[in-house]
């Protein structure tokens, strides 16, 4: 008998092949899902094979003419799937669920959830950034994280999550990756990537490992210009290649290439990797041996969008090996491109074959093969509960980094008095309110920290915008120069709610204590307080090099204090009146 199943998966044909199934996936189920494909395959015309190459993007944020246009798309063009943007959870289920009716073959529907839907839906909860879970030493933690990630896109009718980032951020002024990546240290990045892969795929959602050939030392943005990486070849396989090569045969169903410019891969000046026939197929496909589905960064990006004229665009990612146009801007001329190639004899039709028959297997393993439509009502509650809450203030609490604390100020003593100067611009008083329930607190404006007595026990936030992930994290030279007063004669414990690049021009030779919290939001600050004050472990780990003293994988370890009960009762007590604001 086993015989008899080894023939059979040996007769199974490569394009039946794709790198992610389901786990403990019977050769029975494989069958079925082979005969699926080949059923579905031979009933499509070859507009319909055509139109699953391509995904486009719907917008509920946009006005009704956009919501017509993407209607006529899905109608018209037979496409194979829809990237959900802004804003709308119920409208977008609604609309799903009238355009997979429509579809001949089920639409695969994506979004981008690095740090959960929030990250396109509003009213959604947001997770950590990958800055944050880089941080985290247990990984297991992430795989829970990316679960309840997976619970959501299901709640929203999507298959698949692009994400995780999985590019080297070497670069602290990379103005695209930086919170987005895991870190600066490959294997840090290649075990969170994977915890984070898994808690996706082995809940149905499609995992999507980005941005290959690697993101993560560019100085430009790619939505607006194309970024160059000059690495020699030996650079950037020992970095940014080496997550990528690491992940192939982990069973992890999407890459998706970036538009990089990137000489030592590519000799013809100025041609994206998502374009290049060189990187694609000779390096992806072939010496790395990729066998799922090869997608596109989005095509309305500035780094092609202006330089290649839209339908031309998708003819060349199809041609350099892609299997997905994402985010196409004329699906119509592409697949008129493409087919007058294939006339040409410039792509063979076993090209189309092998990518639709990856496109159909995938869906078929998501659960595609069969839509059953999504119940819109009160989804804004579903995606944004008290079980978000609960899970991401872990995801903090472990990420909390302690770079050095000299004079062993952690964690808080209740018993005493401390002052606190929040500084730069963003809300504080969360923190403060989390901090009052242990402590007595007395906040001091920058104006206010000469009235401080000397030798006090000073806590100064850097509160930085985190509404994107893109917003500066530099401190501003005022809020140095505090800092720098302060710990001439304080006892100063500094937090960072912000990335740790913000230490990279700070000297805190003269600061006792050092921590980072990385984002500065409701759960970070409950978070990073209930750690302070003894009630969580503190133990995360630097995910960056920051500079010569504030390096990668630097941290310390803080148990959690077990409170007796005469503390707990002078705790209550006092949890009515603790903050003092002179």
């Amino acid at each position: 008998m086993k015989r008899l199943s080894l023939l059979i998966i040996t007769f199974i044909s490569p394009f039946y092949f794709t790198q992610y199934q389901p786990k403990n996936i019977s050769n029975s189920d494989i069958k079925k899902a082979n005969d699926w494909v080949d059923k579905t395959y031979s009933s499509l015309s070859q507009d319909e094979k055509l139109g699953q190459l391509f995904i486009v993007a719907l917008y509920t944020n946009k006005d009704e003419a956009h919501i017509s246009q993407i209607r006529n798309i899905v109608n018209q063009d037979k496409i194979g799937g829809l990237i959900l943007m802004q804003d709308d959870a119920e409208r977008e289920i609604n609309l799903v669920n009238e355009f997979q009716a429509k579809s001949k073959v089920p639409l695969m529907i994506g979004m981008d959830a690095e740090w959960g839907l929030f990250q396109r839906i509003a009213k959604a909860h947001k997770y950590p950034w990958a800055i944050s879970l880089g941080a985290i030493q247990d990984k297991n933690l992430i795989y829970e994280m990316s679960a309840k990630i997976a619970e959501d896109c299901k709640r929203m009718g999507i298959n698949w999550d692009f994400a995780p980032v999985v590019d080297v951020n070497t670069n602290p002024n990379n103005p695209i990756i930086g919170n987005r990546s895991f870190g600066s240290d490959v294997n840090n990045v290649v075990n969170s990537a994977l915890a984070y892969s898994n808690g996706l795929q082995d809940n149905k959602i499609l995992a999507a490992i980005k941005h290959f050939p690697g993101h993560g030392d560019t100085d430009k943005d790619s939505h607006l210009d194309l970024p160059v990486v000059s690495h020699n070849l030996e650079r950037l396989e020992k970095i940014e290649i080496a997550p990528f090569k690491a992940l192939m045969n982990k069973g992890i169903g999407g890459v998706m290439v970036a538009h990089l410019y990137v000489p030592s891969l590519e000799k013809e000046k100025g041609i994206p990797a998502s374009v290049s026939k060189k990187i694609v197929t000779g390096l992806l496909k072939e010496k790395l041996g990729y066998k799922g589905l090869i997608i596109t960064d989005a095509l309305n990006m500035g780094a092609v969008a202006n330089k290649f004229k839209a339908g031309e665009l998708d003819a060349m990612a199809f041609k350099a090996g892609n299997d997905i146009m994402l985010f196409s801007q004329d699906v119509a001329t592409g697949k008129k491109l493409i087919q007058q190639a294939i006339d040409k004899g410039q792509i063979s039709q076993n090209r189309v074959e092998e990518s639709v028959k990856k496109i159909l297997l995938t869906k078929y393993y998501l659960g595609l093969n069969q839509y059953n439509n999504i119940n819109p009502e009160n989804v804004n509650e579903d995606l944004n509960n008290a079980s978000h809450s609960a899970l991401v203030q872990k995801m903090y609490a472990n990420a909390l980094t302690l770079i050095k604390d000299d004079k062993k100020l952690l964690p808080l003593d209740c018993k005493e008095t401390y002052y606190y100067v929040p500084l730069e611009e963003a809300p504080y008083e969360t923190f403060l309110n989390q901090l009052n329930i242990g402590t007595t607190i007395i906040v001091k404006k920058a104006s206010e920290i000469n009235t401080i007595p000397a030798n006090s026990k000073v806590i100064v936030g850097f509160h930085k915008d985190n509404s994107s992930a893109y917003k500066p994290y530099k401190i501003s030279d005022a809020s140095k120069k505090i800092l720098s007063d302060l710990s001439k004669n304080q006892n100063v414990i500094l937090d960072v709610f912000g990335s740790p690049y913000a230490l990279k021009d700070i000297d805190v030779s003269n600061v006792s204590t050092v921590l980072v919290s990385y984002e500065n939001n409701d759960d970070s600050m409950q978070a990073t307080a209930n750690g302070i004050l003894g009630q969580t472990k503190i133990w995360g780990r630097l995910p960056v090099l920051v500079n010569d003293n504030v390096k990668f994988g630097i941290g310390m370890d803080v148990e959690a204090k077990i409170q007796n009960q005469t503390d707990r009762k002078n705790s209550s007590e006092k949890k009515n009146s603790k903050i003092i604001i002179e």
